[in-house]
C-alpha cells in the first residue's frame, strides 16, 4: 500500500512546480525581449530617425558619421562628439560640438 504523501511533501512539490513555471516564464520573456530587439534592429538599423532614408557612413576628420540623404542629418555614436571636437578648439562649429557634447554629458549622467 502506498502511503499519501504529507503536507509538508505536497507543499515541497507545489514550491517545486511554481519554481519551474517561474523559470520557463522568465526564459519565455526574455527570448521574446531578444527577438523584439533583433526585429527592431532589423527594421530601423540605418535608417534616418527623422526621414527614414537609409544612411551612409562618411569619414569626416578621421570620425565615421552616419549622414543621411534625404534630410542632411548627421547620426553620432556614443564618443563621436568628443573625437571630432578634441582636436578643434576654436570656431564658432568647434564651440557649438562643444556646448552640445557637454550638454550630452550631463543629460546622460
Amino acid at each position: 500500500m502506498i502511503d499519501k504523501p504529507s503536507e509538508k511533501e505536497q507543499e515541497y512539490f507545489i514550491r517545486k512546480e511554481l519554481e519551474r513555471i517561474k523559470a520557463m516564464r522568465e526564459e519565455h520573456h526574455q527570448k521574446q525581449a531578444e527577438t523584439e530587439r533583433a526585429r527592431l534592429k532589423e527594421l530601423h538599423f540605418m535608417h534616418c530617425p527623422k526621414c527614414g532614408q537609409t544612411m551612409t557612413t562618411v569619414t569626416l576628420t578621421g570620425v565615421e558619421v552616419e549622414i543621411c540623404p534625404g534630410c542632411g542629418g548627421m547620426y553620432l555614436d556614443q564618443g563621436e562628439l568628443e573625437r571630432l571636437t578634441q582636436g578643434a578648439k576654436h570656431g564658432a562649429l568647434a564651440g557649438a560640438l562643444e556646448s552640445a557634447r557637454r550638454i550630452w554629458t550631463e543629460i546622460t549622467k
